[in-house]
């Protein structure tokens, strides 16, 4: 079945933007098949608890929760404890994405946090890992407690590739992020808000670890901080 989140993402290697304009060679097209990809999607209609393993840090009065919320499309709304550092981290359970540079893939995601400056977050591609924002192996987006700017990340055995403030986040605010890997060329490709994608080199592709859906929010404040996530969807050539 093909996948509606990828149908505005074309992007185009190497090719300047006259050429694009053009509608020439495309580096990816999103309609794949089933048979010429694998991939997970979800829209968050349901949540099933067993289909994640969740590492939480709960020192606050309460309980993080996980829950379907009410929005169009479907969404997953995660709460925090409210103690400074608690957190809500969620992997889907079992590493299926192996990612080894021959290979296309793709990530995309829509979510918002409600208090950027005081949260720390992560969503994208990683291996599992009860400290997901300081995983070794990974492709992914992450934030910091105490700045709206977005970092994108391609992490293998600890090594990163980091390109700083590709977006700035905003309070209770919907975006929507993208990576994609190319075999043909020595470059991933971000984008933010279906913009055009920009290249970072690939040399810390983490190609010797099968990866997991992973995202999740922590504390950077004695309030309890949410994520919500829209959609998430990963997808890698057979």
């Amino acid at each position: 079945m093909a996948n509606p989140h990828f149908q505005n993402m074309i992007l185009w290697a190497g090719n300047t933007v006259a050429s694009r304009a053009k509608k020439d060679t495309p580096m990816f097209l999103p309609y794949a098949s089933d048979q010429t990809y694998y991939m997970y999607s979800n829209d968050f209609f349901t949540y099933n608890s067993g289909d994640w393993t969740v590492t939480t840090t709960e020192a606050g009065s309460g309980n993080a929760s996980e829950a379907i919320t009410s929005g169009a499309g479907g969404q997953l709304l995660i709460t925090n404890d409210d103690a400074d550092n608690d957190l809500d981290f969620l992997q889907l359970k079992g590493e299926s994405f192996l990612i080894d540079g021959t290979k296309r893939a793709m990530f995309e995601a829509r979510f918002k946090v409600n208090d950027v400056d005081q949260s720390d977050f992560v969503i994208g591609l990683g291996i599992t890992d009860t400290t997901p924002l300081d995983t070794t192996d990974g492709i992914f987006f992450i934030s910091a407690d105490g700045d709206a700017g977005l970092d994108f990340l391609v992490e293998k055995d600890n090594s990163a590739t980091t390109t700083e403030d590709v977006a700035t986040m905003a309070d209770d605010t919907f975006i929507t992020v993208a990576w994609y890997v190319d075999p043909n060329t020595s470059l991933v490709y971000y984008s933010i808000n279906h913009a055009e994608p920009v290249g970072v080199a690939n040399t810390n592709v983490p190609d010797d670890e099968e990866l997991t859906v992973s995202f999740g929010i922590q504390n950077g404040e004695a309030a309890a901080q949410t994520m919500t996530i829209d959609y998430v969807t990963a997808m890698v050539e057979r």
